[in-house]
């Protein structure tokens, strides 16, 4: 028995040594890993779980500002005050909406999205009730707010246009970020995620968006497991967009729009030493602060349906038949292909027969024989026929484009034209026809397929003035970089010939029988150079020609012709270049040239320009003029809705 039992105790030993030391490797296996996991991994650890309750949201910077060439404000900031409702505290919204109605003015549809968002919401998400509303509402909302549980009153930063109505094409607006907004950008702004951002979306708004947005700030908060806002435990502020100077001044442009009242017209002023654009008017205007918080479908509507089209841009998206303001490009054109001389002559009989069909000069009786100098100053329409049967299609167009025309120039503004300035291939190619001589004669007078932009046309002006390529600029700076001032190289045409142009527009507008005597300015050291154009909106039958054609004033407005103006001054040191647009406004000479004129003198003289600088018959009529003109315009610019009136 002895003998038996002792093998057994042995074997029971050993088998326990082996479970304990089995027990022991798990415990420390257990232990190693509980070290690892509170000291070795507890920073990371902790920091997971404070991602867990710690949220980042971005903070909206403030815009840069918009200022013209002298630094007045076109396009700032003001406080927004709004009221914002949190259902969670608000027992019920309707009657808490009923309450608040008392205090503000909270239209239907208003409401009713107010509750539609408070339904489709977390409780504790702010639903915005009403905003832009004036110091008085916000601080009678804020007495009465221990009756209002859940009413909050707050305070942001919104967009304002104190001189929205003058700029409004130029400077342009912003609204809230849109999907089809998101859609056209490949890699987002984290920024444009923020509900109710606003972005640019018209104009110098948007083309310089990325530089007036600035970089977000950001805001630590801690919330909830229900994602409620707890507090607030650090805030860095975001960068500020860039300021944004433009090269517009801002006086020009409200003289110019003023100019303008009643009309459907645009005018573009460059000083030609710069090519900056010191006025880019486009009339009617409208008021962009309407659309920073949503626009109504009344006003919208009203917009749309303007017949003169107050929403577009027609000093850059305007696409016009330049009309008799683009003879001085034939002009050039024969002069430089050596196909004409300045002193040679063409008989005006009042047309030009080309086989079957007359091709009319605007002088019935025509102008008899005309040199180059008196073919501008009377705008004798039979020489540019002429000109233009020998210069040929592909060298008008040629020089078109060297004078700046037929290019999309670039500005930073939407919906720039290229306009058209065709060649023979053009035709062939779009209308699948060979260039004709009628073709060519339609060419040298500014109608047919030709197609030019107000800019365009006082590039032109410009270009003809100094004989340099000029290059339009509407930038100034950007934040505090330098501005860059474009070289300007000489243009490819003979000093002499441009000379000579520029002598026939100094008969237009000084040599009395010149189509623009009447609108020249009387101030000899100011004397301007031009050249008058009206272009063709309907065909002229044979029938209606025979019988007398019918006048602009018998024709609805729509069907009567578009008058033009381009000029330079002071005629012997140029510094302004002007073109001048009047939608069906008839004639040139009566229509655009006296709008013409008053704004580039406002340029000249830097101030409303002087009596003295007016024929004198003209005086007293100028006077009463400008009375009724800023009455009128006054009168638009409150109706647009625009706070500060211009005085």
């Amino acid at each position: 028995m002895k003998t038996t039992g002792e093998p057994a105790k042995g074997l029971l030993t050993r088998r326990g040594l082996m479970l304990l030391g089995l027990q022991f490797g798990v415990i420390g296996v257990l232990g190693w890993r509980i070290h690892n996991l509170q000291i070795v991994q507890n920073r990371e650890f902790r920091m997971l779980a404070e991602e867990n309750r710690i949220n980042i949201r971005l903070l909206p910077p403030a815009r840069g500002l918009v200022q013209d060439r002298n630094g007045r404000l076109l396009a700032g900031n003001r406080q927004n005050y709004r009221v914002v409702m949190v259902a969670e505290q608000v027992s019920d919204p309707e009657a808490t909406l009923d309450l608040l109605g008392t205090l503000i003015d909270i239209p239907p549809d208003r409401r009713e999205k107010v509750l539609r968002d408070v339904k489709a919401r977390s409780a504790f998400v702010p639903v915005v009730v009403a905003e832009n509303l004036s110091w008085d509402e916000i601080a009678l909302i804020s007495a009465n707010a221990p009756v209002m549980p859940g009413i909050l009153p707050e305070v942001g930063l919104s967009r304002y246009y104190p001189e929205g109505y003058a700029t409004s094409h130029l400077v342009g607006y912003v609204g809230p970020v849109s999907e089809r907004d998101l859609a056209k950008i490949e890699d987002p702004d984290p920024l444009l995620q923020i509900p109710r951002f606003q972005i640019g979306k018209t104009g110098v708004e948007q083309r310089l968006e990325t530089d007036l947005r600035g970089r977000a700030g950001t805001q630590q908060i801690e919330v909830s497991a229900a994602g409620r806002v707890m507090r607030e435990l650090s805030r860095s502020e975001g960068i500020p967009g860039d300021d944004v100077r433009l090269t517009i001044d801002q006086g020009i442009q409200d003289f110019a729009m003023r100019r303008m009242i009643g009309e459907s017209a645009a005018a573009t002023v460059i000083d030609v030493r710069t090519g900056d654009i010191v006025a880019m008017a486009s009339s009617p205007g409208f008021n962009p602060n309407s659309f920073v918080f949503g626009i109504s479908s009344r006003e919208w509507k009203g917009l749309l349906d303007d017949e003169y089209r107050p929403l577009s841009n027609k000093t850059v998206s305007g696409a016009y038949p330049p009309g008799s303001t683009f003879k001085m490009v034939v002009a050039l054109a024969a002069l430089e292909a050596g196909v004409m001389r300045p002193n040679e002559t063409v008989h005006c009989s009042g047309f030009t027969q080309l086989g079957r069909r007359r091709f009319h000069c605007w002088k019935r009786g025509g102008h008899g024989s005309v040199d180059l100098k008196n073919s501008l100053a009377h705008s004798c329409d039979a020489y540019y026929y002429e000109m233009a049967r020998r210069v040929g299609a592909d060298n008008i167009s040629a020089m078109a484009k060297k004078l700046g025309l037929g290019i999309a120039h670039d500005l930073p503004l939407p919906a720039i034209t290229e306009g058209l300035m065709p060649d023979r291939q053009w035709k062939v190619d779009n209308r699948k026809e060979a260039w004709t001589v009628g073709d060519s004669f339609n060419y040298g007078i500014g109608q047919g397929f030709t197609l030019a932009s107000p800019l365009q046309l006082s590039i032109m002006a410009a270009r003809i003035a100094t004989g340099m390529k000029v290059m339009p600029r509407l930038v100034h700076t950007v934040g505090d970089n330098p501005p860059e001032v474009p070289e300007m190289a000489p243009l490819d045409i003979n000093p002499a010939h441009l000379a000579a142009v520029r002598g026939g527009m100094y008969a237009v507008s000084n040599v009395p029988g010149g189509t623009g005597f009447r609108m020249r300015i009387f101030d000899d050291a100011m004397q301007m150079a031009g050249k008058t154009g009206t272009s063709q909106v309907r065909i002229i039958t044979a029938a209606e020609r025979a019988a007398g054609v019918t006048s602009n004033a018998q024709l609805p407005w729509n069907r009567r012709d578009h008058a033009l103006f381009v000029a330079f001054a002071p005629y012997d040191v140029p510094r302004y270049a002007i073109a001048q647009i009047v939608e069906h406004g008839g004639g040139g000479s009566t229509a655009a040239a006296p709008i013409a004129r008053d704004v580039l003198m406002r340029a000249l003289y830097g101030e409303e320009p002087p009596l003295s600088a007016y024929p004198p018959e003209q005086r007293s009529q100028i006077e009463e003029q400008r009375i009724e003109q800023l009455a009128k315009y006054q009168e638009a610019v409150a109706a647009a809705g625009v706070a500060d009136v211009p005085a």
